[in-house]
């Protein structure tokens, strides 16, 4: 699977990939269409750190 990486952390930090294309001001099905190929580095790196934040952002709001 494409962006296998991504999908693991999103998953495991409990965040929804619409929640980050919020993030981007990307619409989800934008989203589902760029998960489809095998994103460059830098964008990774940048979708993981997007993640961190969220999941960062749902637990102090849980707390």
């Amino acid at each position: 699977m494409k962006n296998s990486e991504i999908r693991a952390a999103a998953k495991a930090s409990g965040v929804y990939l619409y929640e980050v294309a919020v993030k981007l001001h990307i619409s989800e099905p934008t989203m589902t269409r760029l998960m489809r190929n095998e994103l460059d580095e830098k964008k990774k790196g940048e979708l993981l750190e997007i993640i961190a934040n969220v999941a960062a952002e749902k637990s102090a709001a849980q707390a």
